[in-house]
Parts: structure tokens; C-alpha cells; sequence
């Protein structure tokens, strides 16, 4: 994107549409304007300058590990320089109580990966690698066979001779493995390290871009990227070499365990010093990371210079929090991401639960992903904000199709770990962008990719969101949307089928709805005699009400609390459900797939059911060994290690064998299927169980959560 160095954008104060909904000009439409132009969002919107973002999220590409690359991640010098960067900026424009938050992570420093080779043609070629981490030290250059093992899977592995060389492969990390797969399976075969291509999925921009992920493996099984353009010189040598070449590697990647780096904030004091607002970006990154993610310190640190500049004084405390290592902070887990968030709330400022209404996580905001600027939030600030949205001022030229609101958040960044904690979060959307298949987590993530306009809208939107937040009596929160999409997700047939009754579930959470209406009611009325208070200038008859709700808003903020503890769940794709969706997926497809093996369709089995039982998928093309490994480093690792996944994925069907062997027995026609079909049978058998007592459980947990309602209603 070409991006603007102008003067002020002109700010058009008409207020946005949501989705379809059009509203009436006499009256809606009317309050919202009213409700934009107020005196303090009027400065706010005036003084909030991307320019001063942009500039600042530019001046972060300074600090890096990897003089070619960039790279500034966890517990690495640069991030450490970083940080300390932000915080003295967080000084300068005037947030009181900066503060260094000390945390233990694993630390990550990438310095080089540099392949020199004969090409085709014999001439010397330089392929600069990006990195993945793990340990791996040459020393200075060394050689190094290289093979070529196609996509890295066991078949492709079988009879090659790997020992001590590097393997090169191609993956598509979204669609078909994580990077760790076929880097250990090569790990066990004795490789000195892979180096993946991306074929498809990410750093799709161009043929020199490389990639960068979270490895979710053991820092001894060592990986690194090349480019495509690069590995097409370095395939064509190797076919001409017979698949046998030397190249020279000059690396230093190093993992070490236990070390520290910092989360910073700085806070703009309010009325209520123990009620807080808290925004939040993180300032770890791949390359240059300017979307990913210097731009959110820019709107983060934006964002509080347009508050302090416009004199703003809030009712509550809004902190605003740089978070280290989120791309990646603890080796050899499944759950290696956002490990400053997950430290700073749990275990740096858990009394902060309880007292924060709001996170506000920022990621990528200096792009226009989509026509429509999405907010994804948790289920129960789906109203609160869908009603914001209304009242947010366009920006000429950007987001056309206005502010829609999604739920439930994913746990692709730091938002997610504020939610589970307890405090109720939402991020402005990215993950369904076609940036994410091509410049993300790429060098070509940098500043050309900025667009001021996304970035104002963004400003104006969080900022006056943060301020909207600031102005409630009480957390606008509303769990009837969590408890109608609860009830949405259960599926009869698979119910009926498993002989699961879900019919005291549903009277139940019917129930519950009824009592989350009464108490959404109670909150609405009020924040609106607050709002009503505030606007009117009556301050003691708004320090009055704020006094008299805090035992109401404490109540809300723990039956949050409670919602996320009971009903957030994750599959082995990472991807939140309710807890009885596991056992209900996992009964669909054993289901389907011993009826289409009874039938004598192995192979649809296998194509369409199997692959689909909790992460089973990696039994098709990986050694059990591996598949194990990445099994039980969910099942079997301690909480701390886990981190915000711990407990949350509900079980594991091993159905290794019974792949294997289908596989095999798929190429027969009359082969013997039975002992397959037996081991389903039980594998469906423990699912309806788990899906029984999940059903059971949720009727007691939904039973307790609308107890809490009462409190409030």
C-alpha cells in the first residue's frame, strides 16, 4: 500500500452502518451523531494521529538479531532493546507508572543462516534462510550434504539416508502439517537439520519470501525457510548431482531455557483507581514486522497520546501494555505463543481479574484486510459492541462496508490468554485476510505495506472504544449470546444416535437465558442512568451510581470468569468450542466412517471421516514415534508448560493403528476389516461415554452460571 505522510486526514463524522442494518435518519442516526460528537471525543478524534504511529512503529525495525533479516523475538537482545524503547516513549508523551514487568521465557536469538551452493549453471549462489526455534551453531561455515525429501512425511523419508545432512522438503503449513512434524520425523532418522519451502499457505507474495512460525517442537530438531526461488536453484543442482550435493552452512540459532524478558504498561490515571481499561499489542516480531506487530505499538502508543493529548480524564484506569514473546516464548509445547500475555496476567497481575472490563489486543491494524473492519470479541461484548459500531466515524476511502462484530475470539494472539484469565477481550480481526497467505510472517511484511487510512479508522475506532469502556457504570457484558450458540452447536441426530439426551440441557439453558435477559436488562439500566449522569454533568449523582454498582460489576466479571472457565474448550486444531463439540465431532465421523467400512469403503473412510478425530490427521503420514510424541506433549505435560491450553482439550482417540492398517488393507478389496472396525466400535464407545458425561456436566455448570445471574439480576 502507498502510504500517506500528509497533513491531518479529514475525518468524516457520519456515522458507520453495521452488516444490513440501515438506521432511520430522524432518530438512530441522530443519537449516534450525537453520541460521536461529544466534546471529549470531538479533541480525541481531532488529536489521534497515524502519522505519529506510523513513525513510531517504523522506528522499532531498528533493534534485530539477524542483520539481514531482522527478527526481534523472545528474551533476544533486540527485544530487550525494544522494550525498553516503548517504555521510554510511554514517559514522553505523558502515561504515568511505567512499569517493567519482569517474565521467564525461553529465549529465541536468530543471528544468521547463510547456504552457499554450486547451482546448475556452476555458479556460486547465497540462499539467506529464515529461522525456526531451535539450537543450531555451525560454528563458522561447514559442509553439508543436502537431500531432497520431498514433503518430509515417513513414505518420502523411508529410504533416503538423512544422517548428519540437511533435508530439504516442501509443506504447507495450513493446510497440510505444522513445521514440527516432518522436522522431527527427519530429527529421528538422525538429520542434521530441515529446511522447509513454503509450496503454498504462507509467504505466497513472492518467489524470495521466506516464513517464520512458532516451531511447537523440541528445540534439537533443528529447522530453518528458503525461499522457493532459492530452493529451485538448489533442486535443479541436486537433480543434476543425482540427488547428492555439498553446500557450505554458516547458522546460529540459540535456544535457552529459562530467561528473562519484560511486558511494559503505562497508565493514564482515573477516577477509580482500581477499575481498568487495558490495551494491549505485542512488540516481539518475525523480520520487520511491521504489521506483526510494530503497527499495533504505534496504534497502542497513538492511541494514548490522542488521550493525554486531548486531556482526557477517565473515569477508570486505562492501562496501556507492550507484551513480550508472543510469537513464540516456551520450547517444546504444543501451546508455545503468547507467553508474555500469559504470564502477565496470570501470574504477574492476577489481581487484575476482576478489576480490568475490557482488553483491547491489537494485531496487524495498518492494512485493510477486508471492506469490512471486523471486531472479534468474546460472545458476550457481541452487543455492546455490534451497537458501538454504529457510532464510529468513517474514514474516506477505507472500510466501505462498515464494522461488523464476530465471536468467539481464537487463540491466534494475546487476547485470547487475557479472556481466559478472566478479564472479557476482543482484537481487531485479521485471520481470514489474503495477507495472512502472503506477506505474513515474511520480510515482506515492512512498512510498504501500510495504509494511514486503516490505521486512522483503527485509531479512532479503539480509542474512542477505549473511552465508550471508560464511561460504563458496570461490564457491559450479555451471556445470552454465549447460551443461544450453546444451544446451537448441539446436534440431535449425533445425539439421538448415541442415546444422549440433551433435553434437561436445553430446558436448562433455555433457563438461563431467561435469567441473562433479566440481568442484561438490570446492566443496561444502569450504564444508561450513568451515561445519562456523565453527559449531564451531574458528577456526584455519577459518583454516586458508580459507587452503588460495584458489587454488581464484580458479580458480572466472575460469572465471566466462570463462563470461560467452563464452557471454552479447544480441539486439537486450536479452534474454541463448547466441551460436548469434541466428543460430538469425534462421534460424527467414527460414526460415518464404520459405516462406510461395513459398506467395503475403506478408502472413503480414511478421505472423508477418519483424518478428522482430534489431530489423527498426522497418522497418515508420520512414523508413530512422532505422532506420539506431539500426542503426549499435550496429554501428559505439566500446566506451566501448557500454559493458556492446559486443559482444554478434552481427550485423544489413538486411532494409529487402525489408519495404518486401512491404509494397507484399502489397496485389497476383499480384505478383512474387521479387527479395524471392532477397534472403531470402541473408539466410539468411549466418545458416546465422554459425550454423556460432558452433557452432564455442562447441565451443572450451566445450572451454576445461571445461579450467578440471579445475584444480578
Amino acid at each position: 500500500m502507498k502510504r500517506f505522510l500528509g497533513g491531518a486526514l479529514a475525518i468524516s463524522l457520519i456515522a458507520t452502518t453495521l452488516v444490513a442494518c440501515t438506521p432511520e435518519k430522524n432518530s438512530t442516526e441522530e443519537k449516534q451523531k450525537k453520541a460521536v460528537e461529544t466534546t471529549d471525543s470531538k479533541s480525541y478524534v481531532k488529536l489521534a494521529d497515524a502519522n505519529y504511529s506510523y513513525e513510531f512503529a517504523k522506528s522499532l525495525e531498528q533493534f534485530k538479531t539477524n542483520e539481514k533479516l531482522g527478527y526481534r523475538t523472545a528474551g533476544s537482545t533486540a527485544e530487550l532493546q525494544t522494550g525498553k524503547k516503548i517504555a521510554n516513549e510511554m514517559k514522553k508523551i505523558g502515561l504515568t507508572d511505567v512499569s517493567k514487568d519482569e517474565i521467564t521465557v525461553d529465549s529465541w536469538t536468530f543471528k544468521k543462516a547463510d547456504l552457499k551452493f554450486t547451482d546448475a549453471k556452476g555458479k556460486t549462489h547465497l540462499a539467506v534462510l529464515g529461522g525456526y526455534q531451535t539450537n543450531f551453531d555451525t560454528k563458522g561455515p561447514k559442509t553439508f550434504d543436502v537431500v531432497y525429501a520431498n514433503r518430509g512425511t515417513a513414505a518420502d523419508l523411508e529410504n533416503l539416508d538423512v544422517k548428519g545432512k540437511l533435508v530439504l522438503i516442501d509443506i504447507n503449513q495450513r493446510e497440510d502439517w505444522w513445521i514440527n512434524y516432518p522436522t522431527y520425523q527427519a530429527h529421528l532418522k538422525g538429520a542434521a537439520a530441515v529446511i522447509a519451502v513454503q509450496s503454498k499457505g504462507y509467504a505466497e507474495v513472492d518467489g524470495s519470501a521466506l516464513n517464520a512460525q512458532d516451531i511447537c517442537g523440541p528445540d534439537d530438531a533443528p529447522a530453518f525457510s528458503m525461499s522457493q526461488n532459492d530452493a529451485a536453484l538448489l533442486k535443479a543442482a541436486l537433480k543434476k548431482q543425482h540427488n547428492k550435493l555439498q553446500v557450505d552452512f554458516d547458522a546460529k540459532s540459540t535456544v535457552k531455557k529459562d530467561q528473562k524478558t519484560y511486558n511494559y504498561y503505562g497508565k493514564i490515571e482515573g477516577k477509580d483507581p482500581d477499575s481498568y481499561v487495558i490495551l494491549s499489542g505485542h512488540y516481539d516480531s518475525y523480520f520487520d514486522g511491521f504489521q506483526d506487530d510494530n503497527a499495533s505499538i504505534g496504534l497502542l502508543m497513538g492511541i494514548a497520546k490522542g488521550l493525554v493529548d486531548s486531556g482526557y480524564k477517565p473515569q477508570k484506569t486505562i492501562i496501556f501494555n507492550a507484551l513480550a514473546a508472543e510469537e513464540w516464548g516456551v520450547s517444546n509445547t504444543r501451546y508455545d505463543w503468547s507467553t508474555g500475555a500469559y504470564n502477565q496476567i496470570f501470574r504477574v497481575h492476577p489481581e487484575w481479574v476482576g478489576k480490568a472490563i475490557a482488553n483491547l489486543n491489537f494485531e496487524l491494524p495498518a492494512y485493510e484486510h477486508t471492506k469490512t473492519n471486523e471486531i472479534r470479541a468474546v460472545y458476550e461484548y457481541k452487543d455492546f459492541l455490534t451497537k458501538f459500531a454504529k457510532t464510529v466515524p468513517t474514514v474516506k476511502g477505507v472500510y466501505k462496508k462498515g464494522i461488523s462484530v464476530v465471536a468467539p475470539l481464537r487463540t491466534w494472539s494475546d487476547d485470547f490468554s487475557f479472556s481466559l484469565a478472566g478479564v472479557p477481550a476482543l482484537r481487531n480481526d485479521f485471520q481470514d485476510s489474503e495477507f495472512m497467505h502472503t506477506h505474513y510472517h515474511s520480510q515482506f511484511d515492512n512498512e510498504k505495506t501500510n495504509n494511514i487510512k486503516a490505521l486512522q479508522f483503527n485509531m479512532n475506532l479503539y480509542g474512542l472504544l477505549a473511552m465508550q469502556y471508560d464511561q460504563t457504570a458496570v461490564s457491559p457484558l450479555n451471556f445470552t449470546t454465549r447460551l443461544e450458540e450453546m444451544k446451537k452447536t448441539l446436534k440431535q441426530d449425533v445425539l439421538k444416535d448415541s442415546n444422549v439426551s440433551s433435553d434437561t440441557l436445553i430446558s436448562t439453558i433455555d433457563e438461563a437465558i431467561s435469567t441473562a435477559k433479566q440481568a442484561n436488562k438490570k446492566v443496561n439500566e444502569i450504564n444508561s442512568a450513568y451515561a445519562k449522569a456523565l453527559q449531564a454533568g451531574e458528577d456526584k449523582k455519577a459518583a454516586k451510581l458508580y459507587k452503588e454498582s460495584r458489587d454488581v460489576n464484580s458479580k458480572l466479571l466472575h460469572t465471566f470468569k466462570l463462563a470461560q472457565d467452563q464452557f471454552v474448550r479447544l480441539t486439537w486444531e486450536d479452534e474454541p468450542i463448547f466441551p460436548h463439540e469434541h466428543a460430538q465431532n469425534n462421534i460424527e465421523n467414527l460414526s460415518a466412517a464404520i459405516k462406510a467400512i461395513e459398506k467395503g469403503k475403506a478408502q472413503k473412510a480414511l478421505d472423508d471421516y477418519l483424518f478428522a478425530v482430534d489431530n489423527n490427521w498426522y497418522a497418515y503420514d508420520f512414523d508413530k514415534e512422532t505422532y506420539q510424541y506431539f500426542t503426549d506433549y499435550v496429554m501428559n505435560q505439566p500446566a506451566d508448560r501448557l500454559m493458556w491450553g492446559a486443559g482444554r482439550v478434552m481427550g485423544h482417540e489413538d486411532l494409529y493403528d487402525v489408519i495404518s492398517a486401512l491404509q494397507e488393507k484399502s489397496k485389497k478389496p476383499k480384505a478383512n476389516l474387521d479387527a479395524e472396525t471392532k477397534e472403531l466400535q470402541k473408539a466410539l464407545e468411549n466418545e458416546v461415554s465422554l459425550l454423556k458425561k460432558t452433557v452432564k456436566e455442562e447441565n451443572h455448570d450451566v445450572q451454576q452460571l445461571k445461579a450467578e445471574l440471579e445475584k444480578i439480576k
